[in-house]
């Protein structure tokens, strides 16, 4: 038996708004659920678990006879499927009186659900968000049947809004699987026993590092389960390390070698770090136009000899602007503080002559 388990697609969300990828990551995500689709087809599976928040928001029709028809084309897998937090059934939603194809089992009520696969001997449980917002720990008595087979419990939440739920105590009640989903970075709670497959795209600049699915083989009576990256691309951090020789232009040109490096097609946000010098300004807005920059952080620090500063202006504005900060404990807040209003009192003090 071969299952995917795969969760917070957000079909409908626009990564990024106001960005110049933006709208072609909107066409990325519902692509990229696409591909997992045709290589089910190419490559089928018994089971496909969907843990929520296939949709970002509530699902117009049309969008779900198109996923309708997606699962249409692999007939053979046995689909099973909840709504999220994202795309709960409300009164007037569409999942209220959608008809599913035959191979699919949509988990429709608030109130968990087992429905068992008589061709593969596996129990399924489920059930659907109705709110945006479940603060009831609504798994918390679930219990697999005390019947020969494999159980699986399809779960959407984990923190305190979205139905808060301890996987160990769970996993002890005897479910071979808890396929989890509200959770967009993948992680193993308990090794081939429970899981956040993460979302299958990365959603915002938060969602950091690769993203895909989880796949799930019973070899020889043991359920083995591997992650499977499958995103386009991925957010990464960037982090570049300055020196008292960095210029802006060299600055440019390590950027754009790293990203080359890494991928053009993926997503930044660039933190600068180091000590660099203090006549060195640093244009931002330049280093966003080398790719898909989400923002650029400057955590460096000008290469000041503060007590060499101290002693040279001692009894001026600047030295006492100094002796005040080097007085006092500082945090790195201040230390920014520091810095920046120190170069202004140089400057100022360059440009009046003093």
């Amino acid at each position: 038996m071969r299952f995917i388990h795969l969760a917070d697609v957000h079909l409908g969300a626009v990564p990024d708004r106001g960005c110049s990828w933006s709208e072609e990551r909107e066409k990325e995500i519902w692509e990229t659920f696409r591909r997992v689709i045709a290589d089910i087809r190419r490559n089928p599976v018994d089971l496909l678990f969907v843990a929520g928040d296939l949709f970002h928001r509530q699902p117009l029709l049309r969008e779900l006879r198109e996923v309708n028809y997606l699962f249409s084309t692999i007939p053979d897998t046995r689909i099973y499927l909840m709504a999220g937090n994202h795309d709960p059934i409300s009164r007037e939603s569409f999942y209220n009186t959608f008809v599913w194809e035959p191979n699919v089992v949509f988990f429709r009520e608030e109130t968990l659900t087992c429905v068992k696969d008589e061709k593969l001997d596996v129990y399924v449980y489920g059930l659907s968000y109705h709110h945006r917002e479940i603060r009831e720990a609504l798994y918390e008595k679930a219990e697999p049947r005390r019947e020969e087979g494999m159980h699986i419990l399809l779960a959407h939440g984990g923190d305190r809004e979205h139905i808060p739920l301890n996987v160990f105590a769970l996993s002890a009640k005897g479910f071979d699987y808890i396929a989890l989903g509200h959770i967009h970075k993948p992680q193993v709670l308990l090794r081939d026993r429970a899981a956040y497959s993460g979302a299958l795209e990365p959603i915002d600049r938060n969602d950091l590092g690769p993203h895909g699915y989880i796949e799930g083989r019973v070899v020889n009576g043991r359920l083995r389960t591997e992650f499977i990256p499958f995103a386009s691309r991925s957010y990464q951090q960037l982090i570049l390390s300055l020196h008292e020789e960095t210029t802006q232009l060299s600055l440019e040109d390590a950027m754009k070698t790293e990203i080359f490096r890494r991928g053009g097609q993926n997503i930044y946000r660039v933190i600068l770090q180091g000590l660099r010098s203090p006549d060195l300004l640093l244009i931002p807005e330049k280093l966003k136009k080398l790719g898909n920059i989400t923002e650029v952080l400057d955590e460096s620090s000008p290469a000041y000899d503060m007590q060499a500063l101290y002693q040279r202006y001692s009894g001026t504005l600047i030295g006492d602007y100094i002796g005040w900060f080097l007085n006092h404990g500082m945090n790195e807040t201040e230390k920014k503080a520091l810095y920046y209003g120190l170069q202004a009192l140089l400057e100022t003090s360059r440009t009046s002559g003093k």
